[in-house]
């Protein structure tokens, strides 16, 4: 349906549009007051003060009077100038009594405090999951509408939030102006980098309050909160295999698409994740960012580290359900678990044979299909 500007009584097919005309008509008087209340007369909000209004209003007219002396950002109320300053500044002056962490607005530390009291006012209507962010229940609900409302304006592949646009950006701009100290690798987001850092300290600041494991991500916290509960929201629409979370789901369906979307640049090698080519690309640069501290021995990929520190601390934290043994992999223990279930999954193309594990495979058709004998992994 339409929409009129209350002005001059041009129609638009959308709030949207109108909001641009809107500031044709700055300084146009907007507002309508009765009865100790005053209404906006472009979306009909009402609003107790007038002054409240006419911050308002800045939103149709795009009126920004407040501007930053050091960098020229423009902002519509004067609150936002102040917060903004800071962080030319550094000022924090909000800090947590908990843990002592500060921040540069109120807002902020009021969130942050949820991560000690677990308080999640925002549910969806949908799937029940709570979130401590309204902006975080608002960019889930998106992933059951499937709705992408923000477009990148070089390729005009559409995304359901403003940071997976801004992450999305970075890959055609190739910015990435934060650097680990520790191995130089560099990352497009200071947050990604305090991640990454995780991995020299061994720092895990999130505990399960079920079990104690630790965790370096919030959001692996969450996922794994999920195997307690058996909670897997997020459905596939061609196979209906379930997920513990979205980005999950989303590698998956390239699994029925075929899509591959990350290419080496050196040998055109594709791949379903970004990690994946990550990982790959160091199979030519030779890199070897994770160390054992027990023995200087080096990795490619943080879970090869984490393999070998059980050969020191002999841990075995997967244990068969069937028969009680234990195993430092969760590979070798899927491999053993055939020997109970009799699952052969690798056929011969040959003679049609089957076997619990691709090496076994290869000795087979090594054998007697070459006529050569296997060579002895060392």
């Amino acid at each position: 349906m339409p929409v009129g500007c209350v002005v001059c009584s041009e129609e638009f097919p959308s709030k949207i549009r109108l909001a641009h005309h809107m500031k044709m008509h700055k300084g146009t008087q907007l507002e309508m007051h009765t009865e100790d209340r005053y209404d906006c007369t472009v979306c009909n909000k009402k609003f107790p003060r007038s002054g409240t209004l006419r911050v308002h209003l800045r939103t149709h007219t795009g009126e920004k009077p407040f501007e930053c002396t050091v960098c020229k950002k423009k902002f519509s109320e004067s609150g936002g100038l102040r917060v903004h300053l800071r962080t030319h500044t550094g000022e924090k002056p909000f800090e947590c009594t908990v843990c002592s962490k500060q921040f540069s607005e109120s807002g902020s530390l009021r969130i942050h405090l949820r991560t000690h009291t677990g308080e999640k006012p925002f549910e969806c209507t949908v799937c029940n999951r709570k979130f401590s962010v309204h902006s975080n229940l608002r960019a889930h609900h998106r992933t059951h509408t499937g709705e992408k409302p923000v477009e990148c304006t070089v390729c005009n592949k559409k995304f359901s939030t403003g940071s997976d646009l801004g992450k999305h950006l970075q890959t055609h701009t190739g910015e990435k102006p934060f650097k680990c100290t520790v191995c130089s690798r560099k990352f497009s987001r200071s947050g990604t980098l305090r991640v990454h850092l995780r991995t020299h300290t061994g720092e895990k600041p999130f505990e399960c309050t079920v079990c104690n494991k630790q965790f370096s991500q919030s959001c692996n916290l969450r996922k794994h909160l999920r195997t307690h509960i058996g909670e897997k929201p997020f459905e596939c629409s061609v196979c209906n295999k379930k997920f513990w979370t979205s980005s999950d789901l989303g590698i998956h369906l390239r699994t029925h698409t075929g899509e591959k979307p990350f290419e080496c640049t050196v040998c055109s090698k594709k791949f379903l994740r970004s990690d994946s080519l990550r990982e790959h690309l160091r199979t030519h640069t030779g890199e070897k960012p994770f160390q054992c501290t027990l023995c200087n021995q080096k990795f490619s990929v943080s879970g090869s580290l984490r393999n070998h520190l059980r050969t020191h601390t002999g841990e075995k934290p997967f244990e068969c359900t069937v028969c009680d043994k234990k195993f430092s992999r969760s590979f070798h223990l899927r491999v053993h678990l055939r020997t109970h279930t009799g699952e052969k999954p690798f056929e011969c193309n040959v003679c049609n044979k089957l076997f619990s594990q691709s090496s076994h495979l290869r000795v087979h058709l090594v054998r007697y299909h070459t006529g050569e004998e296997p060579q002895e992994s060392s």
